[in-house]
């Protein structure tokens, strides 16, 4: 009879222990992954949206007649970076994006603006915190994925609800970011 309990004890609780706790460990460490990797891209963002008001007085000079594009791109940037929860933050990032990939179309018309020291430092800062945010967003979305798999596979997925662990959202473009900008000389 004690043989029947032990084996009865092992069965019942051992055994699932010995299995649940690997995937939880592994859940946890995804996640914090997913958290190290948006802090990394969420660095690069907050660098950029620290250049673009120097970026917006550098060309308000020059682009008169552009003021919807440079008003955009401000009121874009008039959130407190430090108020966004993180989904608002890839919110704001993607339409920053767009709107400075707009700002810098623009510019081409702009000879006197393009030839611009200040305006020339900034765009290369721009470019360089641009290859940043991309590199981070590969690495933030690959982890991401390596988490919302490890979560969807079976018998993780059991374990994943028991524990309510969630997908979590890639940083995807929006649509009107697929859209190539029109530039006119």
């Amino acid at each position: 009879m004690e043989r029947i309990l032990i084996i009865c004890f092992v069965l019942f609780c051992v055994i699932p222990f010995a299995i649940i706790v690997p995937f939880y460990n592994r859940f946890v460490t995804l996640k914090n992954y997913i958290k190290e990797a948006f802090s990394t891209m969420d660095v690069y963002m907050k660098k950029r949206w620290d250049l673009i008001p120097n970026l917006v007085e550098t060309t308000k000079g020059y682009m008169q007649h552009e003021n919807e594009v440079l008003e955009k791109v401000t009121q874009l940037r008039n959130h407190n970076y430090g108020s966004l929860n993180n989904q608002e933050k890839m919110d704001i990032n993607n339409k920053l994006t767009f709107g400075l990939s707009n700002l810098i179309a623009t510019a081409e018309n702009y000879p006197d603006l393009k030839a611009n020291e200040n305006f020339a430092n900034l765009m290369a800062e721009l470019t360089n915190i641009e290859n940043d945010i991309a590199e981070s967003r590969k690495y933030y979305n690959g982890t991401v994925r390596e988490y919302n798999t490890a979560i969807q596979l079976f018998p993780g997925v059991i374990i994943a609800s028991l524990f309510n662990f969630r997908e979590e959202n890639l940083f995807e473009i929006e649509d009107n970011e697929r859209k190539n900008v029109k530039v006119e000389f």
